[in-house]
C-alpha cells in the first residue's frame, strides 16, 4: 500500500516564511522546554461504546427540522458519512491539501472507541450548530457552518459532509502556537497554518476528547531521548494504542516542495511493529487505510519526533 497523503508547507500572508519559523521556535521553546520538555502524563475518565449503539442512536435520531445551521449539508450525505465512519473507522479520510491529518488520526482512535459519543455529538452539532463533548461547548463559526459541505477538490471528502464538518469545528476550537497568525477561518483555510497542529496542541485535543490515559514523549524539534525506540514503541502498543508523530517528508519524498525542513508535519497511528534482522517492519493506519514500511532502527529515530501512547484507565502502568 502506498501513501495516501501529502505534505503542503504553508506560506503566511502575515510574515516571511523565515521569520515565520523562526518565531515558531521560539514559541514552542516557550510550551515544550519546561521542567519535563519530553514527557508528560495526561489522563481522561473512562467511557465507552460499540458500533451497534451507535448504529441504533442514529436510526432513533430525530432528523426533522434540523440542517438549517449547514445550509450546504446535505442530509443524505451527512447520515451516509456517519454510517460509514461507524462501521469502517480505518476509512477516515483527511481529504487532500489539507492539514487535518491530526484530527483524522484522534477521530480514528475515537470512532474505534466510542463510536456512540461521536455520533451524539456530530448530530446534535448537525441539529443545533453547537455541541458538547466532556462538558466542553463547541460552536463554530456562521462561516464554518456556510463552508461544510462546500469543500472540493478534496478527494472523497468531497461528498462527506459530516467530515468537513466534525474536522472544521476541531480545527476552529483548539488552537496552538502554528494558529497564533491566522485563528479566525476563511474559506481556504484547511490547507493553511489556521488548520495545523503542533505535538501539545494533538496531545490536548486528545486529553479533552479520548478516553484514555495518556502519555507523550518528544516535541516539535527535538527527538524523544530513546536508545531502544523500536522496544520502547513495541512497549507501549502491547498496552494499548501509540500515535507516532514524524517528519513524512523523509519517508515519502515530495520533490515539489520547494521549502524542506527537518521538522514533523504527520500523525500516524501504529497497528502493528515487528523486528527481523535488524530491519523493521510497521504497520500503521495514515489517512484512510492501512500502510506497510520496512525501515532500520536508525531511519527510525530519525523520522519520529513524538510517541503518544494511550491506555485504558485502570490498567496496568506503562
Amino acid at each position: 500500500m502506498t501513501f495516501k497523503t501529502s505534505i503542503h508547507i504553508a506560506t503566511t500572508k502575515q510574515l516571511p516564511i523565515k521569520i515565520f519559523l523562526l518565531v515558531c521556535f521560539f514559541l514552542n521553546a516557550i510550551f515544550c522546554f519546561g521542567k519535563h520538555p519530553l514527557s508528560f502524563t495526561l489522563s481522561t475518565p473512562t467511557q465507552i461504546s460499540t458500533q451497534q449503539e451507535a448504529l441504533d442512536y442514529l436510526s432513533h435520531f430525530n432528523f426533522k427540522g434540523t440542517g438549517k445551521s449547514w445550509p450546504n449539508v446535505k442530509q443524505h450525505l451527512f447520515i451516509s458519512n456517519i454510517k460509514k465512519n461507524i462501521t469502517h473507522p480505518i476509512n477516515i479520510y483527511p481529504g487532500e491539501g489539507t492539514y487535518f491529518c491530526a484530527y483524522a488520526a484522534l477521530s480514528y482512535l475515537l470512532l474505534q472507541d466510542d463510536p456512540l459519543g461521536y455520533t451524539r455529538f456530530i448530530t446534535s452539532l448537525y441539529k443545533d450548530g453547537k455541541a458538547t463533548y466532556n462538558e466542553i461547548v463547541y460552536e463554530p463559526s456562521t462561516t464554518i457552518k456556510r463552508e461544510a459541505g462546500l469543500l472540493k477538490y478534496k478527494g472523497i471528502m468531497d461528498i462527506q459532509p459530516a467530515d468537513q464538518m466534525w474536522f472544521l469545528t476541531l480545527a476552529n476550537h483548539f488552537k496552538g502556537y502554528l494558529n497564533i497568525f491566522n485563528q479566525k477561518y476563511d474559506p481556504g483555510d484547511e490547507g493553511s497554518f489556521w488548520a495545523s497542529v503542533n505535538y501539545g496542541k494533538f496531545n490536548r485535543m486528545c486529553n479533552k476528547i479520548l478516553d484514555f490515559d495518556i502519555t507523550a514523549k518528544g516535541s516539535d524539534f527535538l527527538r524523544p531521548r530513546i536508545k531502544d525506540l523500536y522496544g520502547f514503541i513495541a512497549e507501549k502498543l502491547s498496552k494499548g494504542k501509540v500515535v507516532l508523530y514524524i517528519n513524512n517528508r523523509i519517508v515519502h519524498k515530495k520533490n515539489h516542495i520547494k521549502i524542506k525542513l527537518a521538522v514533523p508535519t504527520h500523525f500516524i497511528v501504529v497497528e502493528k511493529i515487528y523486528k527481523v534482522n535488524d530491519i523493521i517492519t510497521l504497520i500503521y493506519w495514515d489517512n484512510g487505510g492501512r500502510t506497510l514500511i520496512q525501515l532500520s532502527p536508525a531511519f527510525l529515530k530519525r523520522i519520529v519526533y513524538g510517541i503518544t501512547s494511550f491506555t485504558k484507565p485502570g490498567a496496568d502502568a506503562l
